[in-house]
């Protein structure tokens, strides 16, 4: 199996859709071209981030490959969609997500366990699945807080990175501790340790984990881009600029994903805050939505400055 390194700073990707309620396609390439232009390693496409769970598999199959025609082989593209608990629509799900062309496919923990009934349960459907999906593909596998957080015991990581199939989990253990010890678990294997957690994000980084897949890297990959790849040779702006993406993180929980629709929106990538995972308005819920921004936007600006005075 020959596969592409999934590592780095791979985007969790927004979905735009237009008035009508469809996918916008425009506003989705523009935001591919944003995300490279903006430092990202890999892209995570058809994910909870891009609302998954309320396209149609149609939608899912049609989004994975636009992303990745249109990043046209020069970075990787993983793509998900995995959200049946059946193990045969899971496999149907999977191989829709394989004809995309993506460079991997990831599987959600949670559908592999859905009553959380423990390792038995999860090991059988994951190796029937194995024993069904193309072994040419490299795989991931991705601990989606929805619609319960599923975390691998060692030993499910183990297997899966003895496997010789994963090329990543997306860790969304959110404990330093956990991620040193699956790095230790997956040293000399093809699996990257990917943390989602932006509160340690950077003492993740120094821990071996092989990048950042939060959902922060819908405002400032190329932050996140910087604190790994350049951090070491300025340690007291990387301690600084970890801050500042810690603070900025906290956005999250006032609307995800509409509060990074209503950002690219301003910056001109999206026509639209359309979502169909919160059907509120937003603003009304959460009055100081603007403000917020306002400093997550003026705060990345100023960190980029700095940057490149370096």
């Amino acid at each position: 199996m020959k596969s592409k390194k999934i590592e780095g700073i791979v985007p969790v990707m927004i979905t735009p859709f237009g008035d009508d309620g469809k996918i916008d396609y425009e506003s989705l390439e523009r935001l591919i071209e944003w995300y490279i232009a903006h430092g990202s390693d890999a892209l995570f496409a058809v994910c909870q981030s891009s609302e998954m769970l309320f396209l149609s598999l149609e939608e899912r199959a049609a989004l994975g490959k636009f992303v990745v025609e249109k990043t046209a082989g020069r970075i990787p593209v993983v793509a998900s969609g995995h959200v049946s608990d059946d193990p045969h629509g899971q496999l149907e799900e999977l191989r829709v997500a394989a004809e995309t062309g993506a460079d991997g496919i990831v599987l959600v923990s949670n559908h592999l366990d859905p009553k959380n009934k423990g390792t038995e349960t999860f090991m059988g459907n994951l190796k029937w699945l194995l024993g069904q999906l193309p072994k040419d593909i490299p795989l991931g596998m991705y601990e989606c807080p929805a619609p319960y957080r599923r975390l691998l015991t060692d030993d499910e990581l183990k297997f899966c990175a003895d496997s010789g199939r994963f090329v990543l989990l997306k860790d969304v253990s959110c404990d330093l501790e956990t991620i040193k010890r699956r790095v230790a678990l997956t040293k000399g294997t093809p699996l990257a340790i990917l943390n989602a957690n932006a509160a340690i994000a950077w003492d993740a980084m120094k821990a071996g984990s092989r990048g950042f897949n939060g959902v922060n890297t819908n405002f400032h990959p190329d932050l996140y881009k910087w604190l790994y790849a350049s951090s070491s040779g300025h340690p007291e702006f990387a301690k600084e600029l970890a801050n500042f993406l810690v603070l900025a993180a906290l956005s999250e929980a006032f609307g995800y994903p509409v509060l990074a629709k209503m950002y690219h929106q301003r910056i001109g990538t999206f026509k639209t805050t359309k979502s169909r995972t919160i059907t509120f308005d937003v603003r009304e819920r959460f009055w100081a939505l603007d403000a917020i921004l306002d400093k997550v936007a003026e705060g990345t600006e100023m960190m980029r400055a700095k940057i490149a005075a370096l």
